[in-house]
């Protein structure tokens, strides 16, 4: 499997923060307060830690198996994607859903449900929700007054959610089929745009969870090769690390301490979480 070039700059050592044993992660969010929100696809738990180093202890237990993406609604509320059922059949199920929990109690809400799967999870600045499936085709969408399209747009293996800052663009990987990075203008949805077609020797690289950085280009890392990816325009990208296989979520820190803003850190399958 090839690899790819080193970012300028990049090639230090990961830095190991965190660990979640037993645990395989697949949705990371810090709030900000810099306290970091885990998922588990093993368990219906929802795990904090609040500091690099510090223990993940149980912060809240889902409605429904498998525990998916995470993003945080406008008003500091997290949302957490679960029953996320890993199977084509999703598209016609849509048995998947999310829920609305109050970071400062723990409480768990009902806040949408019928979507495909939701194990990437983003949120506008008006609050509307897009959820996205990566063993089947459609990405859903729940409007600020609840109305769930769970067929909004239709990707195949779209994985991950990260919405561009000015809330124009749906970024999202393509893990299983036709491996890659798209975005999908939210004004068009039917029009997704190509920005990475992983061929040759990448064509299994398995990108997952992805994050926009501060200039808006796509981190990207990959559940095989192992590889933490950028992207710098249509079909170039290089490595900001590497060495890290079952590598399956990014997020970026936030707020002055614990997982604090300027930092981007990866989780995995593995249970472990580094500072890339």
């Amino acid at each position: 499997m090839g690899a790819a070039p080193l970012c300028p700059g990049a090639g230090q050592a990961p830095v190991l923060v965190g660990r979640v044993p037993g645990a395989a992660i697949e949705g990371a969010a810090v709030d900000g307060a810099g306290r970091l929100y885990l998922t588990d696809l093993r368990s219906n738990r929802v795990l904090r830690i609040d500091r690099p180093g510090g223990p993940a202890v149980p912060f809240a237990t889902l409605p429904g198996p498998i525990g998916g993406g995470l993003a945080f609604a406008p008003d500091g509320a997290l949302l957490v994607g679960y029953g996320d059922a890993r199977v084509f059949v999703g598209d016609i199920a849509r048995q998947a859903g999310i829920v609305r929990i109050d970071v400062g109690t723990g409480a768990v809400h009902p806040f949408a449900s019928g979507l495909s799967a939701a194990n990437g999870l983003a949120v506008t600045h008006d609050g509307t929700v897009y959820a996205t499936n990566d063993l089947a085709s459609l990405v859903g969408r729940v409007l600020p007054n609840g109305v769930v399209q769970p067929d909004w747009a239709v990707l195949p293996s779209a994985n991950g959610a990260a919405l561009s800052g000015d809330d124009r663009y749906l970024y999202v990987s393509r893990t299983f089929a036709n491996p890659g990075v798209s975005r999908i203008p939210l004004a068009n949805p039917a029009a997704p745009e190509s920005l990475v077609d992983f061929g040759g020797a990448d064509t299994f690289v398995a990108p997952d969870g992805l994050a926009l950085d501060a200039a808006g280009r796509p981190i990207v890392p990959t559940d095989i090769s192992g590889e933490i990816l950028r992207v710098d325009g249509p079909n170039r990208y290089c490595a900001l690390a590497g060495g890290l296989p079952g590598s399956s979520v990014l997020t970026f820190g936030s707020g002055g301490s614990g997982f604090s803003a300027g930092r981007l850190f990866r989780a995995g399958f593995d249970g472990d979480i580094y500072e890339i």
